[in-house]
């Protein structure tokens, strides 16, 4: 993978995000819709698909995540996408959010 300058990093605005609401985009298999609090005026839609991950998807309502919240808004199955849910998984099928602890509130920023 390409090295990038901690410069070029710094410009990744990694933020806590609260999922407020989900819903599973219709004729789909992974995408969901989520409105997240991120600490702004307003809760942002983001588009993920992490579906497959969450059959019963209302768990993640109140969960407190990472999101990359300065991506440009994306178009996905006709929905604006205001960010991206970090995770991870590996080959054989295991996955996690990136979660933080309880403490920390919805909006601030990784450092």
């Amino acid at each position: 993978m390409e090295k990038i300058t901690f410069e070029e990093f710094k410009k990744v605005d990694i933020a806590v995000g609260k999922i407020l609401s989900v819903e599973k985009v219709p004729d789909t298999d992974k995408l969901l819709k989520l409105e997240v609090d991120m600490g702004e005026e307003k809760p942002r839609q983001i588009v993920s698909g992490i579906s497959t991950y969450f059959p019963e998807h209302s768990v993640l309502v109140g969960k407190k995540c990472m999101f990359v919240a300065n991506l440009e808004p994306r178009t996905i199955r006709g929905l604006e996408s205001n960010g991206m849910i970090l995770a991870v998984s590996t080959e054989d099928g295991k996955f996690s959010l990136l979660e933080p602890n309880d403490e920390i509130p919805a909006g601030t920023r990784a450092k």
